[in-house]
């Protein structure tokens, strides 16, 4: 606890209490104090991070996930629906959530970083690797109920102000959205539309700053958006809905 205190973790006493009762080796210079002294999050070194209620599987190098991406997987959950897609999934992690809460699902995953993939099927996952829609199965076009999606939206610039954790531990293809934040938000919402159902939603975490320029990617892509905010977590999601018919 001292040794992490000294580098600066804020919760030195939660997280030596996670790390010992690990049962792995915890002193050395690949032991877990040492890793996590070193700045590596401490999901990555447990190996696991709970979200939505749910032990999530976390190799080194994938995303962490947020507890304000809860936002998405509640508001996924109120609509409802019977097929579900998991863009940009990382570990999984929220698409597993989604699928907790409904029930029984067709769950479809993909990510660009192979790394991710191979995590995301220790979770259980029908993970695919490809960039975006280019993963995804042909017979699931005009089919997919919830197509949820948190791709990188921090803007190329700001990713050298952000904690080291992220920056020097999570792809940068996680974190990197293009100079405004938003290139994959536009390019999602603009392919979003063929593949989901009358009446199915896209739903895309954002920012409160970044949220009018993520809901006119959502209606440039002939979608009927609207956005979801949790100021208390600091969350935002642009929800953009297939209207029936169209």
């Amino acid at each position: 606890m001292a040794r992490l205190r000294a580098a600066g973790c804020v919760f030195a006493e939660e997280e030596a209490a996670l790390l010992a009762a690990d049962g792995r080796d915890l002193d050395g210079p690949s032991g877990l104090v040492a890793r996590r002294v070193a700045g590596e999050p401490l999901e990555q070194v447990l190996g696991w991070v709970t979200f939505g209620g749910l032990r999530v599987l976390l190799d080194p190098g994938v995303f962490v996930p947020r507890q304000r991406t809860a936002l998405l997987v509640e508001e996924a959950v109120a609509l409802g629906g019977r097929v579900v897609v998991d863009l940009c999934c990382g570990s999984g992690a929220v698409g597993l959530a989604v699928a907790a809460g409904l029930g029984e699902v067709e769950l479809i995953a993909a990510d660009v970083d192979p790394v991710a993939v191979a995590c995301a099927r220790r979770n259980g996952v029908d993970a695919r690797a490809g960039d975006l829609f280019d993963a995804l199965p042909g017979q699931l076009r005009g089919r997919v109920d919830l197509l949820c999606v948190n791709a990188p939206y921090v803007p190329t610039d700001a990713i050298a102000d952000m904690p080291p954790e992220a920056r020097d531990h999570e792809p940068v293809t996680a974190l990197d959205g293009g100079a405004d934040g938003l290139d994959l938000h536009r390019r999602v919402a603009a392919g979003a539309r063929a593949w989901l159902a009358p009446g199915g939603a896209l739903l895309l975490e954002t920012s409160r700053r970044q949220a009018p320029g993520t809901l006119a990617a959502v209606a440039a892509g002939g979608l009927s958006g609207r956005l979801v905010t949790d100021d208390d977590r600091g969350a935002a999601v642009v929800v953009g809905t297939r209207v029936t018919g169209s």
